[in-house]
């Protein structure tokens, strides 16, 4: 292993600290995935299908959303087919393509391993909430330049949508504003993967972005 060349940066020390809590994750998301006879990359499958609704994913999603390969995401849909916990439909928009939709059975499996307590959970609940809250919107931030950099797919985020609003009303505790559902909400309730959301355009986008991080 090659050694780093600054180890004592905050960039590195940060790295390795999103490091070690990916490792304690992967250890949550086996314990999850054993308890309803999965593994984790089935149970990220059933993760998101069960985000998506009734209209399903195509299989390209599904892989460039776990950042699997096609075949490797075919093999883990087939396998649940075959447990119940996931189905194959004809496409939305076209009939001729495939959509895959978690099952009931799918979803009563994905509540159950829901229940199971993790290391992680038990850690974010012991920070402080104004923590908790500057950590979230690290993360968006984080999240947003990985999109931006085509590192990471797009994700359902409230600083993506068309529908937000940052920094819209002068009390402090709810300063944005969804006009989907047409309320004011505060940056504790900033979604990672909302099911309303809708892409902004990019140049809303840049001027909404502007505004949330000088707000």
């Amino acid at each position: 292993m090659e050694t780093p060349k600054n180890p004592l940066s905050i960039d590195y020390r940060i790295r390795e600290g999103l490091g070690r809590i990916a490792t304690a994750m992967r250890v949550d998301d086996w314990n999850r995935a054993k308890l309803i006879g999965v593994n984790p990359t089935q149970l990220s499958i059933l993760t998101f299908l069960e985000s998506r609704g009734e209209d399903g994913v195509s299989v390209k999603e599904i892989s460039n959303q776990l950042g699997v390969t096609q075949p490797s995401a075919t093999e883990s849909i087939s396998t649940m087919e075959r447990k119940g916990l996931l189905r194959k439909q004809p496409g939305q928009t076209d009939r001729r393509g495939v959509t895959v939709v978690i099952t009931d059975a799918g979803a009563d499996a994905l509540l159950a391993a829901d229940k199971l307590p993790t290391m992680t959970e038990r850690s974010i609940a012991g920070l402080e909430k104004d923590v908790q809250v500057e950590l979230l919107v690290a993360l968006v931030r984080m999240i947003r330049q990985l999109q931006q950099a085509d590192s990471f797919p797009v994700q359902r985020m409230c600083v993506t949508c068309r529908f937000f609003e940052p920094f819209a009303h002068a009390d402090g505790s709810s300063p944005h504003h969804c006009h989907f559902v047409n309320a004011s909400f505060g940056q504790h309730d900033l979604r990672i993967d909302c099911r309303e959301h809708e892409q902004a355009d990019p140049a809303y986008q840049a001027a909404t972005w502007k505004a949330f991080t000088q707000g």
